[in-house]
């Protein structure tokens, strides 16, 4: 059985909530264990949790989910750049597949939560890249 790990921000936590609802839906669609599930708080946090689940010999994917909101800056997209290059990097070092499930950047809030499922696509494409 494959072993997911989650890492997911915390800072529009309404809506992450919903997110992990949909991972965890998946997780028992797909028949893969949900092993962890770690709590950052916000995406540009997430490199850090991701390499510590990477490093584990129970976790054979991790799916990274949150939300990068518009702002009034372009501060949400330099996190957006920064974050999928970092992740792809790790992706890379560990050869463990890195769904990434985040909506954004530059998202409003109504765009979010029509995008919920973006965190369960993250675990299929995380899980479907565990058998190449």
């Amino acid at each position: 059985m494959t072993r997911v790990g989650i890492v997911i921000g915390e800072f529009h936590k309404e809506i992450a909530e919903a997110m992990l609802d949909e991972v965890k839906k998946k997780c028992k669609e797909l028949d893969v264990a949900c092993e962890d599930v770690i709590w950052v708080p916000g995406t540009y946090e997430a490199p850090l949790a991701v390499r510590k689940l990477l490093r584990r010999d129970d976790i054979d994917c991790v799916a990274v989910v949150g939300y990068i909101e518009k702002g009034e800056t372009l501060h949400g997209e330099q996190m957006g750049i920064t974050i999928s290059l970092i992740l792809k990097q790790l992706e890379l070092e560990f050869s463990k597949p890195i769904g990434i499930g985040i909506i954004g950047p530059g998202a409003t809030e109504a765009q979010a939560k029509k995008r919920l499922d973006y965190g369960a696509k993250a675990v299929a494409a995380a899980v479907k890249m565990c058998s190449v």
